[in-house]
């Protein structure tokens, strides 16, 4: 049996700014010569991010990057890039977070050590106290210091087991299935660093977002519905 092919899924909504950088770096932080599918979702952006990937497709002649549509929402975008999906490897990544250097074996070598799900480490691009020390917890194994921003991988044949993303959840939809592959004692934390943007937390403040992603991550330790969750981000929080 070959080496498996990773399948990268981006889901997308008004990330023009971010979106060509994102494949450029994609491109030259791999280290295996596996071909790349790079899989886009875009949930009905309103700036030109499709156009923009289309150019990056035109000038680098590439033929690995697909651009899919689907409704709003990152569950239902993520799911839809899964269905059409070539890889054995399945990576979910957000469009403003960038893997480390060696991404690709990274994921190939863990799933070739039957280590099925996981993520990697993670820093935000900023200095303050915080979000170092929120960076720095990331190496740890524990439940609570997981999140959507790390990236996730998974093999496409136990994504499938375990329901794919619960398009129920608006948000919270990442920690919805690591809390899956937590019960069964599946997931493992890549020890490179992905480095992701901070702009939500300069946005919202940092001190305040932190606290209203605490206060949903204890309401759903309560027993808070997906809807009661989203409605609580609406009204809490500048995406």
């Amino acid at each position: 049996m070959g080496t498996p092919k990773i399948s990268i899924l981006i889901p997308t909504l008004n990330e023009a700014e971010n979106i060509s950088r994102l494949l450029k770096h994609l491109d030259v932080s791999k280290t295996t010569n596996t071909p790349l599918e790079i899989i886009v979702i875009d949930g009905g952006s309103e700036d030109n991010t499709a156009a923009v990937i289309q150019k990056y497709i035109q000038q680098n002649n590439t033929d690995y990057i697909t651009i899919l549509t689907s409704q709003k929402g990152r569950a239902k975008q993520m799911n839809a890039g899964a269905t059409i999906a070539k890889g054995e490897i399945l990576y979910f990544l957000h469009a403003d977070s960038f893997p480390p250097k060696g991404y690709d074996q990274n994921i190939i070598t863990e799933v070739s050590k039957g280590n099925l799900a996981g993520c990697f480490r993670m820093r935000f691009d900023s200095n303050h106290i915080w979000l170092r020390l929120a960076s720095w917890l990331t190496q740890f194994s524990w439940r609570a210091c997981r999140g959507g921003d790390q990236s996730q991988f998974i093999t496409k044949e136990l994504f499938e087991e375990l329901g794919k993303y619960d398009e129920r959840f608006i948000i919270y939809e990442d920690n919805d299935l690591i809390n899956k592959l937590y019960a069964r004692n599946e997931f493992t934390v890549i020890n490179n660093k992905i480095t992701t943007s901070s702009r939500r937390y300069k946005n919202n403040g940092i001190w305040k977002l932190q606290y209203h992603f605490w206060a949903i991550y204890v309401k759903k330790w309560f027993g808070a519905s997906a809807e009661e969750l989203h409605e609580y981000y609406k009204k809490k929080i500048t995406s």
